[in-house]
């Protein structure tokens, strides 16, 4: 039975990769951060399924701690290590751009130094970001399309990436680079564009919300699913050779068109409820990603399986059921309150 450990397994990326392995029969080991709540909600399910038990297990750990990661993969001896865990809103690493660095560059670093003082280091898998391409000087990106990051995040991105690089050639690692472009699902953050929609657009339809304040709608991004792209970090490792892919849809979308199908799932008009928000631009912004999966289609036989119009109602419809149950709850709250005041 193969082993894989995943950090980063509580995030979307994590949950959707976790699930994948487990149907697989891995052994999946997890690592989260210490908090004083609960972060397990994207992968409780896989915990509530006896058929798991014990396959999936957590460890405690963070990707600052080079000591206590590098003590957990001689525990564990895993064959897959599939490096998920970052700082990954590209917005807040303006915010906090020495953390972003730390976390997402530095400790992809720290990653390899452990894999490469073991006697047989496991497959390794570094989450790339199609944000590196940042002010992209040709279109579409391609593997071999020259980085223009522009914010602290795909600056970070970028030097992980090319550490994984060096540390498969200086020394023999096999390690792979996922240049991912943007991926979304039900399980997406809420602070990320397309939720923060979806999930705004379903509590205005239910009366729950008057206003959805945004940034630049006039972005372009190649939006897939992530469930889909979990499947395509697991084809890397399986390979012959290791290498570096892009992972995309080969279409891309605007924030705009985003809204225009969300809303009008839900038979609304956005533009009496959105507004422009400065708050929410960045200081340097990135207009238009857009990748070329030709070589992931050829060497992986990977397809994405989900298009743009599939995505947004799976989201849609997932956060309409929220709103549903949340305006229940408001609406049993509202007529105890009027009980109890009469």
């Amino acid at each position: 039975m193969k082993k894989a450990l995943i950090t980063g397994i509580t995030g979307q990326d994590g949950s959707y990769l976790a699930e994948l392995l487990l149907d697989k029969g891995y052994e999946v080991y997890g690592i989260i951060r210490r908090s004083s709540s609960f972060t397990t909600d994207r992968i409780e399910h896989l915990y509530q399924d006896p058929h798991n038990d014990p396959k999936l297990k957590l460890f405690y750990g963070d990707l600052t701690d080079g000591g206590n990661m590098s003590s957990i993969i001689n525990d564990i001896q895993p064959d897959e290590i599939y490096n998920l865990a970052a700082q990954s809103h590209v917005r807040v690493s303006f915010d906090q751009p020495i953390y972003t660095v730390n976390t997402d560059a530095l400790g992809t670093l720290r990653l390899l130094e452990a894999l490469r003082k073991m006697k047989s280091p496991p497959r390794f898998y570094q989450a790339s970001s199609s944000e590196m391409y940042g002010k992209a000087v040709e279109t579409p990106q391609k593997e071999t399309t020259p980085f223009y990051p522009r914010s602290p995040y795909g600056c970070a991105k970028v030097y992980s990436f090319w550490q994984t690089i060096n540390y498969r050639e200086a020394y023999g690692l096999f390690a792979c680079n996922g240049i991912l472009f943007n991926h979304e699902s039900p399980r997406r953050g809420e602070t990320f564009v397309t939720r923060k929609i979806t999930r705004a657009a379903t509590r205005i339809k239910e009366g729950l919300q008057k206003k959805l304040f945004l940034g630049n709608l006039d972005a372009k991004r190649d939006w897939g699913f992530a469930g889909d792209y979990a499947e395509a970090m697991w084809l890397m490792l399986q390979q012959e050779k290791p290498d570096d892919y892009v992972i995309a849809t080969g279409q891309t979308h605007s924030v705009h068109e985003f809204l225009d199908e969300v809303f009008g799932y839900l038979d609304l008009d956005w533009q009496p409820y959105v507004e422009i928000d400065p708050r929410y631009y960045r200081p340097t912004e990135v207009d238009l990603l857009l990748g070329d999966p030709s070589k992931a289609r050829k060497v992986l036989q990977w397809e994405p399986k989900v298009d743009f119009r599939g995505l947004v109602k799976l989201m849609v419809e997932n956060d309409w059921q929220l709103a549903r149950q949340e305006k229940l709850i408001a609406d049993h709250n509202g007529k105890a309150a009027k009980e109890n005041a009469s």
